[in-house]
């Protein structure tokens, strides 16, 4: 299965939502689409996540690279409505520690 992303600018902040399956075939795409939107002093990335079906260790090396990135340009990134299956991922890795992960579909609105 592919991955599919979409981007959309409101008020200012950068709406990312995926759908498909997040692994070592698709995580380079992703890279390329999400890294570019962190290197900008006070940019607000907010990634959506519900339709996201798998995801492996290299769609998490994927959510680290763009943190470490808001780290060294000021910016900020959220995930939004993961799946249980994905968001146990990120909890059994220690990732929910330093990833600002919501699972209520509200944050800014949702997608």
């Amino acid at each position: 299965m592919n991955l599919n992303i979409d981007i959309q600018e409101r008020e200012h902040i950068q709406h990312v939502s995926l759908s498909g399956e997040i692994d070592a075939y698709t995580a380079p795409k992703l890279k390329e689409s999400i890294l570019p939107l962190t290197q900008s002093s006070e940019a607000e990335v907010v990634v959506d996540l519900q339709s996201v079906t798998y995801m492996d260790s290299t769609g998490l090396g994927v959510f680290i690279s763009a943190l470490k990135s808001t780290k060294e340009y000021g910016s900020q990134l959220t995930l939004i409505n993961p799946q249980e299956r994905v968001y146990r991922l990120f909890k059994i890795t220690g990732l929910t520690e330093i990833i600002n992960i919501d699972t209520d579909s509200t944050v800014r609105g949702g997608l």
